[in-house]
């Protein structure tokens, strides 16, 4: 669970790129594979892994290779396998990397005038330990006088309390405080708290002494009479006494809690030799899904050179706008910056994929957020809305003023001999279609989308039925030598009047069909114009729709067969020579036309 915490803690800080230093032995391959696990698993990497041989100093300058790599460093191992690389850091003044330890350096005194200390800001993970009072009274208490017998106990108040040796067996003191006592000394000197192989060596001696009291007890019950003899036993018919001892269990419950449950301490050295160990947090294995880990920030003192929190990342993070992009022989943590697509945003920082934006929304400029889209339609205020109505306007009062002028000159020679009446059909016709434009300006509804196609059709058929009609009426009138019966009651009935009805009431079925199958519906148009959405009459079947306008380009080829049939009257009456010039531009213009309707978007 070591693993578990520590890599915890990197997730916690974002520290994505981390080095880490290992004993080269059983227990460093080992935890090296717990480590892997799990940071593969949080998407972590390293940077280096050094793996510290037992002979140190034949790995000394390769020791140093890369270390600068990452300002994060992990070291897991204890004292005696780590000792060469940790006074060798110790002595370098280290202050730009952040160590993440499972052991306590050895804070010393060094007499090299630096304030300095490579260790300073360290971050240690120590076992959660229950405090032994009966280990702390005895700190407080003990002393030579107390404990006589005690070969150590002078030795350390002749070296610590400045005390003096009376004799020469180097037992009795003088010259010592009479409150004198471990606890008063600094932590880096005598620690009274218990490190994790004090609390073992103290489980292992009590499971002990418990054993060989029972097994005395056994002994002294099976051979009452041999209790004044010395205690004779083989090691192995202690195993038995070691199994069933109660402090033995309690001893294995502790250490699967203690496996679980760590104390985090930040060292405080600075200046050198102060040798703090503050606890700033917690981290519980068994605890819910995060809340494992918990830590008080603003107490934690960083290395010197770091003003806030540390950063350790191979590549700096994509801002929102931008996704990830893996590089080729890299690490996972290494990465390439690209923008997001067209319409696509990330709102977020180090993101693999973008987000696609509905198709009702746009993504701003930055693309880290999408924001609806405005309606848009053809208005009457928009430039081309208005210039279009005008256009139309102007059109059809031009055609009422022609119209005007028939009327008034009705009576004229020059009216009566162009038809008068297939002239006003054709000029009322012609106002109509210049109106009928006006259903495509404004916010379309059904209703107008239906008006728009069928209003048109049939007033642009009526207008070429006209012209067909008065293309028709001239090749009776001047092209037949020879006029037969039925011909005669053509001109005397003014037959070619009925081509009107009959060719608008075919437009109407053409309609009618159409409307009843897949009639014109309300659509939108979303990815014409960025941050807008369009709104536009579907023209529903295509092929009612192109139906409709074939047939209004059958009736203008036949105009203009009619109209070219009369090309060669004489120069007194040439209407026709207009109608063949008009059928032709207007040929041009349907030719022009088809393919810019289909290619045109947007509002037009």
């Amino acid at each position: 669970s070591l693993s578990l915490a520590i890599v915890s803690l990197m997730v916690h800080f974002r520290w994505s790129w981390v080095g880490l230093i290992l004993p080269d032995d059983h227990k460093g391959n080992k935890i090296l594979s717990d480590f892997r696990k799990e940071m593969e698993r949080k998407r972590i990497c390293t940077a280096f892994v050094k793996m510290i041989p037992a002979t140190w100093t034949s790995s000394f300058v390769k020791f140093w290779e890369n270390m600068d790599d990452t300002n994060i460093i992990i070291i897991y191992g204890d004292i005696d396998s780590l000792e060469g690389p940790m006074r060798n850091i110790g002595q370098r003044l280290l202050t730009w990397h952040v160590w993440v330890m499972n052991i306590e350096p050895h804070i010393i005194e060094y007499d090299n005038y630096f304030m300095l200390d490579s260790f300073h800001g360290s971050l240690i993970f120590k076992h959660n330990y229950r405090e032994n009072f009966e280990f702390t009274k005895f700190i407080r208490t003990v002393n030579p006088k107390k404990y006589p017998e005690d070969i150590y106990l002078p030795k350390m108040w002749y070296l610590f309390f400045m005390c003096s040796f009376s004799d020469i067996n180097c037992q009795v003191l003088d010259s010592c405080q009479t409150n004198a006592s471990l606890d008063m000394l600094p932590s880096q000197i005598f620690d009274v708290v218990m490190s994790e192989e004090s609390t073992s060596i103290y489980n292992a001696v009590y499971a002990v002494a418990h054993s060989l009291h029972e097994m005395r007890l056994q002994q002294l019950q099976t051979q009452p009479c041999e209790n004044e003899e010395g205690m004779e036993f083989f090691p192995w018919q202690l195993n038995t006494f070691l199994k069933d001892i109660e402090v033995r269990v309690n001893s294995l419950d502790w250490r699967q809690r203690i496996d679980a449950e760590y104390d985090i301490l930040n060292l405080w050295n600075l200046p050198k030799g102060l040798g703090l160990k503050v606890k700033i947090g917690n981290f519980y294995a068994n605890a819910p899904q995060g809340q494992q880990l918990s830590l008080s920030e603003q107490m934690i003192q960083w290395p010197e050179i770091f003003s806030e929190v540390p950063q350790s990342v191979c590549s700096e993070s994509c801002r929102p706008g931008f996704r990830k992009v893996s590089l080729d022989d890299k690490a996972i943590c290494c990465y390439k910056c690209t923008p997001c697509a067209d319409n696509e945003i990330s709102n977020e920082t180090d993101v693999d994929q973008c987000v696609k934006c509905p198709e009702s929304h746009y993504a701003n400029t930055e693309k880290s957020n999408c924001f609806p889209k405005s309606v848009s339609f053809l208005a009457y205020e928009d430039p081309l809305g208005m210039a279009l109505a005008s256009i139309a306007l102007c059109l059809s009062a031009l055609t009422v003023f022609v119209i005007g002028i028939f009327v008034k000159n009705r009576d004229t020679p020059i009216v009566k001999a162009n038809n008068r009446t297939l002239s006003y059909i054709l000029l009322i016709t012609l106002t109509f279609c210049f109106l009928c434009s006006l259903n495509f300006i404004g916010q379309p509804n059904t209703a107008a989308c239906i008006l728009q196609q069928t209003t048109f059709a049939v007033a642009f058929t009526m207008a070429l039925a006209t012209v067909l009609a008065k293309a028709i009426t001239v090749v009776l009138a001047f092209k037949i030598s020879f006029p037969g019966r039925m011909l005669r009651w053509l001109m005397i009935s003014r037959g070619p009047r009925y081509i009107i009805p009959i060719c608008t009431l075919i437009q109407l079925l053409l309609c009618g069909i159409w409307m009843a199958t897949s009639p014109p519906f309300i659509d939108q148009d979303v990815n014409t114009e960025d941050g807008y959405i369009i709104l536009l009459c579907n023209k529903g079947s295509a092929v009612a729709f192109h139906s409709v306008l074939g047939y209004l380009c059958f009736l203008a080829l036949g105009s203009y067969t009619m109209a070219f049939l009369s090309r060669n009257l004489p120069d007194t009456f040439n209407e026709s020579k207009f109608l063949s010039f008009s059928m032709l531009v207007f040929f041009c213009v349907w030719v022009t036309f088809l393919p810019v309707y289909h290619s045109t978007k947007g509002k037009v």
